[in-house]
């Protein structure tokens, strides 16, 4: 059987008014005490098991003993679905025998291999469970596991909401979480319960601490549809807007708004690259909101750049300079304030809620019931020929904003930026469908044009952000001369190598054009 469930990660401050809002939603009082649900987690010693998307469980819940088997059941967005096979066991001792699915059985013994199985880890859970109905008629059971995992001598506390679709549709996973997030942020559960654990046997932790993450390498396979490589691109975007969303909530690591800044640029390119595939209203409405969360981490991250890359190397460039301790001052101040701001965002509900429904769009291919009699011909078209025409897109915008580019104004270049990023995610999306070496010699001369319009960039924002109406430390005379200084040496650094814009463009434009 299939199982589907959307998981969260709970704080423990979340419990009690998820708790409440899911008994309106289930129209009864929960229980304020749950039943005991104790598990043990099997895996060999080199954890085949688990390297094969494969969880062996053995559970008492309350009197009864249950042997449940899992396959594919990796979590995408919190999103996880299994097959599943469950037998009803006499005592504590796994039956291996007993599994009434022939496929799974014959599946797990292949990978265990004669291999001894071992405890993993245990879980010591009080689960509470209401079921609800969705506007749609769909059956969701509301899960609350609150307790602890153990593993190797150690233990910690745990607490997960388990939206499990019974029948229907799996948007209604969604519309519930909606319903149970209504003020605030879901956290997306990464790990399954095992997965953690390995880890809390490993590290003594059950979850990794939040740290900010870069994208990862292009998900597409070459012989993908168009339509499952667009959502394996959407897939990885949203996983990393998720991971840096944690992460900027977590820490001061300025990586954090920067990465989470890219993951929403990369997110939005590729909508553009995949709508014909994918366009429809949805999909703009959530670009649009992606527009709008990338602007407020790109104000945090535009202090990082001005503070750690621009003002504090002049600093130490210019010891005697009173000014800048000042100005370092300021901007610290500002960067403090920012940081709060962006935080009270991520927490807010509009964050949350674009979490939710990119989360939907993504899982249930949301761009479907756009068109009323299914997706048109190009989801169905050769992935190559989709990539094709989206890259030569791509590529004709880019030559447009360079026309005349030894004389372009500041604001010419930053679209002329925007354009060149945008082809660089485009290629990094769809390069696997192409020759590597001919991709591979394409970006290298697309990253020497992009290095040099992102320090002009750095150097436009930092003059706006430094000399402008609300300019930090502005009415300070040392800490002006500090801006001057700065802006002086950047400025005839930044001439020098906008001379070198042409000979770089020239060398793109050479290069051979791999997806022709």
């Amino acid at each position: 059987m299939d199982e589907t469930e959307l998981k969260f990660a709970l704080a423990p401050a979340a419990l009690k008014p998820l708790r409440a809002r899911a008994a309106q939603l289930a129209g009864r009082r929960l229980p304020t005490r749950g039943r005991q649900v104790t598990s043990t987690y099997f895996d060999t010693a080199g954890r085949d098991l688990h390297q094969n998307g494969i969880a062996l469980r053995l559970r008492r819940d309350g009197g009864r003993w249950v042997q449940t088997v899992k396959a594919s059941a990796g979590l995408t967005a919190g999103l996880q679905t299994a097959q599943e096979a469950d037998a009803v066991l006499t005592d504590g001792r796994l039956d291996l025998a007993a599994i009434p699915d022939a496929a799974l059985a014959r599946q797990l013994s292949r990978v265990i291999e004669g291999h001894d199985l071992v405890p993993l880890c245990e879980t010591a859970m009080q689960r509470i469970r209401t079921d609800v109905t969705s506007a749609d008629g769909s059956r969701v059971a509301i899960v609350f596991d609150t307790g602890e995992i153990r593993a190797n001598g150690a233990a910690q506390p745990f607490a997960e909401l388990e939206l499990e679709l019974i029948d229907g549709n799996l948007a209604a996973l969604y519309e519930i979480a909606r319903a149970l997030f209504d003020a605030g942020r879901p956290a997306f559960s990464t790990l399954s319960k095992p997965e953690r654990g390995a880890l809390l046997a490993e590290t003594g932790r059950i979850e990794p601490e939040p740290a900010p993450r870069k994208a990862h390498p292009s998900p597409v396979g070459r012989k993908q549809p168009a339509e499952d490589a667009a959502q394996a691109v959407l897939r990885e975007a949203f996983a990393q807007i998720a991971a840096n969303v944690a992460a900027v909530a977590a820490g001061d690591d300025p990586e954090g708004p920067h990465r989470l800044r890219v993951g929403l640029r990369r997110l939005r390119t590729a909508m553009l690259l995949f709508r014909p595939v994918i366009g429809c209203p949805e999909m703009n409405r959530l670009g649009a909101e992606a527009r709008w969360l990338g602007q407020e981490a790109g104000a945090l991250r535009d202090l990082d750049v001005a503070i750690d890359g621009i003002v504090a190397p002049a600093s130490a460039a210019h010891p005697a300079e009173p000014g800048f301790a000042t100005l370092l001052a300021a901007l610290g101040d500002r960067r403090t304030a920012r940081r709060a701001a962006l935080r009270a965002v991520l927490d807010a509900p509009r964050t949350g809620g674009f979490l939710l429904d990119l989360a939907q769009f993504i899982e249930t291919r949301g761009w479907q019931g756009s068109w009323g009699s299914g997706p048109p011909a190009p989801a169905a078209a050769p992935l190559r020929d989709v990539a094709r025409d989206a890259l030569a897109r791509r590529w004709r915008t880019v030559a447009r904003r360079a026309r005349g580019i030894e004389t372009l104004p500041a604001d010419a270049r930053h679209e002329l930026r925007k354009a060149l990023k945008k082809l660089r995610y485009g290629v990094d999306f769809l390069g696997p469908v192409f020759k590597p070496k001919s991709v591979r010699d394409f970006i290298q001369h697309l990253k020497t044009l992009q290095d040099l319009f992102g320090d002009l960039n750095d150097l436009a924002m930092a003059e706006a952000l430094l000399t402008g109406p609300d300019a930090p430390a502005g009415t300070d005379p040392a800490a002006q001369r500090a801006v001057g200084l700065i802006l002086g040496a950047r400025g005839v650094r930044a001439e020098l190598a906008w001379r070198q814009a042409r000979q770089l463009w020239d060398e793109v434009k050479a290069a051979p054009k791999f997806w022709r």
